[in-house]
């Protein structure tokens, strides 16, 4: 799963509806994700794990979850590629003190094959929602580390601990925020209010549990895992849930 960090434009008509259709992501379901989600998806980003069903070649229905990142094929036209939720993160190539800081959460500096297949330096590090294999070449996360400490003052062993996967503990303007790499995020670098702890333990989810669209609901469960029910499908739960929402909605214009 190779990061460029290259933003690639999409308008939203742009999206392969047909592709995405045919593992049951419906045009509706993605219109109704939320705005910065969508705008997100539209800057080549990833999307967030969603449900996908396909019929195998016995036309037995199976269900999975995937992010997705929309491409732009040479002709000008777009496409899709999955980066499915695996049972484990494959990790053979690394030896065993880089597998160990994987399976921690840190990224790591490795070596590995590019996209052009020449081998290659790289930010390495599991993403927790698919156990995919992140890399990102280190010139480009060295960048956004060089403008993060001029702005912020940081010194080389800072940078350095922030370099071998270990989130930095900052306080500034007396508020204590934590800065480390993060390669889900849209700079590979992300930040949070509070320590170390608050850091590892961020939701990158950050859903609410209804998200009501225009067509349907996006559901998210116990566990984070998100579900799409379209409206001919709520139950009572659903539409006192929309009601609420659209009351909420509405104090909070009257408010503005």
């Amino acid at each position: 799963m190779i990061y460029s960090m290259k933003k690639t434009l999409f308008k939203l008509e742009e999206l392969p509806y047909p592709e995405l259709s045919r593992f049951g992501l419906i045009r509706e379901m993605i219109e109704d994700l939320p705005i910065r989600i969508l705008k997100e998806i539209c800057n080549g980003r990833h999307s967030p794990v969603l449900p996908v069903r396909v019929t195998d070649e016995n036309g037995q229905m199976a269900e999975s979850r995937t992010r997705f990142v929309c491409i732009r094929k040479e002709d000008g036209t777009t496409d899709v590629v999955f980066y499915p939720v695996l049972k484990s993160s494959p990790l053979e190539q690394y030896k065993p003190e880089q597998q160990k800081e994987l399976l921690d959460g840190k990224a790591i500096i490795a070596d590995v094959i590019q996209t052009d297949s020449r081998p290659g330096k790289a930010f390495v590090q599991i993403d927790p929602e698919t156990r995919q294999v992140m890399s990102v070449p280190t010139p480009i996360i060295g960048r956004n580390l060089q403008v993060l400490a001029e702005e912020l003052r940081l010194g080389a062993v800072e940078i350095k601990s922030m370099q071998h996967g270990d989130p930095l503990t900052l306080v500034v303007d007396d508020d204590t925020v934590t800065v480390g790499i993060d390669l889900t995020s849209p700079t590979g670098i992300r930040f949070c209010s509070g320590d170390g702890q608050k850091w590892k333990e961020h939701d990158k989810r950050e859903w609410d549990k209804y998200t009501f669209g225009c067509y349907g609901c996006w559901v998210m469960d116990d566990d984070g895992n998100l579900d799409y029910v379209p409206e001919e499908e709520y139950t009572e739960e659903l539409w006192n849930e929309q009601k609420k929402s659209g009351e909420r909605n509405r104090a909070a214009a009257l408010h503005k």
